[in-house]
Order: C-alpha cells, then structure tokens, then sequence
C-alpha cells in the first residue's frame, strides 16, 4: 500500500487465507493513513460461505494501528473453510479509540481490498 494512497483513511487489506487444522487464518495488511494513532480498533464481520449465506458474525480486534505504519494482524477463525469463504462485509466498528480519533476514521474513512478470491466490502 503507498502511503499517499492510505492518506486521510483506514485501509485494510485481506492479503492471505491459509488452512490450519479445523480453522482459517486470514491476514490482514492495515495502514492508518491518519495523522493520529488509533490505540483500539475492532470491527464487527460478517462472514458468507461459497452459496452466499451468512455463515457467522465475529469481531475482529486490529489492536493499535499507529499512523502511517502498516501492520499486519492475523486471526484464527475456527471451523471455517478457507476455500469456502465468498465474501467478508465489514459492518462498522464496535470499538474505536484514541487521542483524537473519531468513529468516522475507523469506519467512515474505510478503504478495503482484497488480493485473494474472496471479496472485501463494508
């Protein structure tokens, strides 16, 4: 991600969906293009199968996101298919914190993409 393309928003990147054991692991590359750093962030999911349906709603906690740094962050979805997963709709975030930091830069000022077949949105 270049960072004048992060600029003023929150990019999030789901970069790989990797099998392991009875779980997906999906990463998940996130630039605060803010001039401030984000010290909580967490995001309500939702996550389709491969026929479109709803198969859960999870959060998904990003941690501290300090400005102009990308990070990288990992989370274990047990009992998920990797293969099967068709789509992921970020519906708002639940928690978003930190000195200056408004709802509208976490979930306001969102730009999501993805590099694998599974698609972004929110």
């Amino acid at each position: 991600m270049a960072d004048e393309d992060a600029a003023g928003k929150l990019t999030i990147e789901l970069n790989a969906a990797q099998a392991q054991n009875d779980a997906c692991v999906l990463s998940f590359l996130v630039q605060n293009g803010h001039a401030t750093d984000i010290e909580t962030v967490v995001f309500e999911a939702v996550l389709f199968n491969g026929e479109g349906q709803v198969d859960r709603l999870t959060l998904f906690d990003f941690g501290t996101l300090p400005s102009a740094r990308p990070r990288v962050r990992q989370f274990v979805v047990p009992n998920l298919d990797c293969d099967g997963l068709s789509r992921i709709i970020f519906n708002g975030a639940s928690q978003c914190t930190g000195t200056g930091v408004t709802p509208a830069m976490c979930a306001g000022q969102l730009s999501l993409t993805s590099r694998i077949a599974t698609e972004v949105s929110g």
